[in-house]
């Protein structure tokens, strides 16, 4: 099974691809851990990547695209979780072919759904406790650039909301939930 996983920054969607890959066998492909992966291989693409990234531009669809076309080649799997991919109608299209051309298919497209003010509140709450515990919290953990996160995500990801519904793939679950009540609603969409 081969799923896309979406929600803005924050929503529980490693959580979530995290409990996935223990519990059913999924590989979560999640485009910036290949991305990093690449870069630090050597290899022809690495080398690629790692040029782009060092220039400070963005890896194009293409590439990423080669990226997940070798990952699906090389890893045997009970499906494939896609996590920050695809962003756009363009990427998703891209995808669609590389499955159809590998002979599989994206059987479910699920979005966890957030309340913005409270999501931001939750991210405030984590960058507070890890300060509070001595760690150090990550950089963008403030409101302010959670919004700016936010706002890229909404005009990113609402055509592919579309796209997916028109197909009959699209559904949501509620991410404010508890984090077992997100999973069991999961766990009850993918076995629906």
């Amino acid at each position: 099974m081969n799923i896309i996983l979406l929600g803005p920054p924050g929503a529980g969607k490693g959580t979530q691809a995290g409990f996935l890959v223990e519990e059913r066998g999924m590989v979560q492909l999640s485009t910036g851990d290949m991305l990093r992966e690449a870069k630090a291989s050597g290899s022809e693409m690495g080398k690629r990547v790692a040029a782009i990234m060092d220039a400070g531009e963005l890896v194009t669809d293409e590439i990423v695209i080669g990226l997940i076309r070798e990952k699906l080649q090389g890893t045997k799997s009970a499906g494939f979780i896609f996590d920050g991919f695809p962003r756009t109608l363009k990427q998703a299209d891209a995808l669609g072919e590389l499955l159809d051309e590998m002979g599989q298919s994206l059987d479910a497209v699920i979005e966890l759904r957030v309340n913005d003010e409270a999501l931001v509140g939750r991210i405030v709450g984590r960058a507070e406790a890890a300060v509070a515990a001595g760690d150090k919290p990550r950089a963008d953990d403030n409101a302010e650039s959670l919004k700016k996160r936010l706002m890229e995500y909404y005009k990113q990801t609402s055509p592919l909301i579309g796209y997916y519904y028109a197909k009959g793939m699209y559904s949501r679950v509620d991410g404010m939930a508890s984090m077992d009540e997100v999973k069991a609603a999961l766990a009850a969409k993918l076995d629906g």
